[in-house]
């Protein structure tokens, strides 16, 4: 294919797309979309054309490889928009919000260069700005306008202010609006989708929006009862509570007719699924897309301010694994909202192990639901643990006549009993049993609350029992290392055989972890050592010791044995203390804990959820209106803020020059999770997720990001040179 106007980029190095073939691609994608989305293809089309056609400015072009920071913004969507008056003046609405909103909020953007921004900052300067040498720079655009099979004629500049103003008085219309634009959302997924894969977008577009065969998940075993209950109903959603290994996620996967859009709460977790799904779907599904969506935002600094980006992925995938948090982003108006909008709209989504840990995530899980019940979902839920409380809220929510309600009876629940519970008072009790299980050849799971417990104890342990397989397994790994322990936690190779290690070994072995194991890893150890934490956490956790059943199982008891509560809120962390120590209070001691009494203990501990916490902070409502203007989105990074999550990523700064030249895939491998107070003070990338930058001595593949020693001052002293001038 001739490239036109190959001296005119889309992108510098390294990848230096031209802006012809950068807008072939994102026009293929958008068509996609559109015909997906019932909207209108030919409008997709024209405005996937228009929307970056500015960046044919010599203004742009010289930017492109100028290392120093401009002083006054240009913005090449307002450029683009010169072009305007080439279109049917009918479809012009709609190519405004495809061009001129796709970056930034028109107005109240973070950084301040929405276009209405620049009104107020710049006033008439804007417009000459931006128009800065058009007479030089308009024939290339033109050129490659022509060739998409645009009518053209000369834009004089006079036509130009008339198509800028014209896009401002649109501008500041639509923003008296309340609600969002699909048209943006269009143009946000498909300029995104096209950018991360570039030269093999085309390819890819085949697979797109294809729904997944799930036949896989009829299989029947007598050890999961939910195998043998029935998925068929005309009812639109389900919510199925079972003990952990009952069958709950392929009984999920049943029910599921469309793409299917898959949460659980931990990126670790989420890792474990989409190994276990690709697996799964890959023989009855050739070239199934099966995505996973980072857990982590993209955030952007502006001065004080902070903007939380939804990490996308690739839109039209067949299954994504994701978080609860990217779908909550909806519901809050993060920026790249109306893309996600459009990707899960009429999808399957299953919730699964939603978790309760305290009011604030409580609130957001029925803000989850709202927001897709409203967005036509059918929607999934599955738990082994839920408060009365909690459960009757979503009911009512959904409608009783809308949920298929599945859950397993008393003679069930009684197979399920595995665990006999001890509470503890300190590490000096636990370190006795774990010393015995060691000379009983037992394996053997610490389960710690806080990233830094888990590497205390990681160490401590590791010193005191060096004869014998040790792994540290914790949320801020990279992805890389990630991958690479819970590979060897799984203790099976790629064809799914035992190689001994961990999970699979037949000698003492010990794991310690934080609450990543909680969900999707399935692993089964002899012994538990946990913190104390929330009854629904706990037992979650609890589902790592004797998971494994069979008929000589059934019946016989593991040994889990709980620490007493911490003393204070702070060491509490992230955990309510006042819910630690009711759930401690209804543990048994030295006795099984029996699950079909679980429900009992979960709503003497969850007793009462304040479900107005999070209203005051979302853009879509109860009454079921949206409440932002449109063309913007919240430039604060709520979420982020209510939330003590992992919801940033970083690097280490030896790692930064392969990064930015690295494809999205090796991109992710580099990254690690952390929370946004441990980086803030950092230097920030401009590439891929928007990595904060950490010292090398910050990180090891042992122990992980060692929150303590991620400052400023320890960075290399070439690495602080070098990045003067990123």
């Amino acid at each position: 294919m001739k490239t036109i106007c190959p001296h005119i980029k889309a992108k510098g190095k390294p990848e230096e797309t031209t802006l012809y073939d950068h807008l072939c691609l994102v026009s293929s994608v958008a068509e996609k979309i559109a015909e997906y989305s019932n909207m209108d293809i030919e409008t997709a089309r024209l405005g996937a054309i228009l929307h970056d056609i500015g960046k044919a400015s010599s203004v742009f072009q010289k930017r492109l490889n100028d290392n120093k920071p401009p002083r006054t913004p240009f913005r090449h969507e307002i450029a683009s928009c010169f072009f305007l008056s080439l279109f049917d003046e009918t479809i012009q609405p709609a190519l405004i919000e495809m061009v001129i909103a796709h970056h930034k909020s028109i107005l109240h953007d973070a950084r301040k260069k929405g276009i209405l921004d620049l009104m107020e900052e710049l006033d008439e300067n804007n417009f000459n700005y931006h128009i800065k040498d058009l007479e030089l720079w308009k024939t290339d655009a033109l050129t490659i306008l022509e060739a998409f099979g645009i009518e053209i004629h000369d834009i004089s500049i006079k036509e130009a202010e008339d198509n800028f103003n014209k896009v401002v008085e649109y501008c500041q219309n639509k923003v008296r609006e309340r609600g969002y634009s699909e048209w943006r959302g269009l143009l946000m997924s498909a300029d995104h989708f096209a950018s991360a894969l570039s030269d093999k977008t085309e390819n890819y577009l085949e697979r797109l929006f294809k729904k997944p065969d799930l036949n896989f998940y009829n299989r029947q075993h007598e050890l999961y009862p939910l195998s043998f209950k029935s998925s068929d109903s005309p009812k639109k959603h389900t919510m199925v509570v079972a003990s952990t290994g009952a069958g709950k996620t392929d009984y999920l996967f049943r029910r599921c007719k469309g793409r299917v859009f898959y949460t659980l709460p931990f990126q670790a977790s989420i890792n474990a699924m989409y190994k276990r799904v690709k697996n799964d779907l890959e023989k009855d599904n050739s070239n199934i897309d099966i995505r996973l969506l980072h857990a982590a935002s993209g955030i952007v600094l502006a001065g004080k301010e902070k903007e939380e980006k939804i990490i996308q992925g690739h839109v039209g995938a067949a299954v994504k694994v994701l978080t609860p948090h990217q779908i909550a982003a909806i519901a809050l108006g993060t920026n790249g909202f109306e893309a996600m909008i459009l990707d899960i709209k009429g999808c399957d989504v299953i919730l699964d192990e939603i978790h309760t840990y305290t009011e604030i995530t409580q609130a957001i899980v029925l803000k989850i639901i709202e927001v897709l019940n409203h967005l036509d979902c059918n929607i999934h839920i599955g738990t082994a643990t839920m408060p009365a409380i909690l459960y009757n809220k979503i009911i009512g929510l959904l409608g009783k006549e809308n949920v298929l309600e599945v859950s397993l009876d008393k003679n069930e629940l009684e197979k399920f009993n595995r665990h006999q519970v001890y509470k503890i008072d300190t590490w000096a009790s636990a370190d006795n049993e774990i010393l015995k299980a060691v000379q009983e050849d037992k394996k053997i799971l610490i389960v710690c609350n806080r990233v830094k417990h888990a590497q205390e104890q990681y160490l401590r342990l590791k010193e005191q029992f060096s004869n014998i397989p040790i792994l540290l397994l914790h949320s801020r790994f990279t992805k890389g290392d990630r991958n690479e322990k819970e590979r060897l936690l799984m203790g099976l190779d790629e064809q799914g055989k035992p190689t001994g290690n961990f999970n699979t070994s037949t000698n003492a072995c010990i794991v310690v972890s934080t609450q990543v194991v909680e969900v999707s890893i399935d692993i089964s150890f002899d012994i538990m050592i946990t913190e104390a934490a929330p009854l629904d956490a706990l037992a979650q956790r609890f589902g790592r010791i004797n998971r494994k059943r069979n008929n000589d199982t059934i019946g016989k008891y593991k040994p889990i044995y709980v620490l007493s509560p911490p003393e204070n809120e702070k060491e509490a962390k992230p955990y309510n203390l006042e819910l630690i120590k009711r759930s401690y209070a209804v543990l048994p001691h030295g006795e099984v804990m029996r699950e079909n009494q679980l429900q009992e203990k979960i709503d003497a501990v969850f007793t009462e959820i304040d479900f107005l916490k999070i209203e005051q902070h979302s853009v879509f409502k109860e009454t079921g209106k949206w409440n932002i203007d449109k063309l913007t989105h919240n430039s604060k990074a709520i979420l982020m803020d209510l939330l003590d999550i992992d919801s940033v990523s970083c690097i280490c700064e030896s790692n930064v020059d392969d990064y930015l030249t690295a494809n999205p895939e090796q991109k992710a491998k580099m990254e690690i999770s952390t929370r946004f107070y441990v980086v803030r003070g950092l230097r920030q990338l401009d590439k891929g997720t928007c990595p904060f930058v950490i010292p090398d001595i910050a990180y090891s593949s042992e122990l992980g990001l060692n929150v303590e020693l991620a400052r400023p001052e320890n960075y290399n002293t070439k690495f602080s040179a070098k990045t003067q001038i990123l």
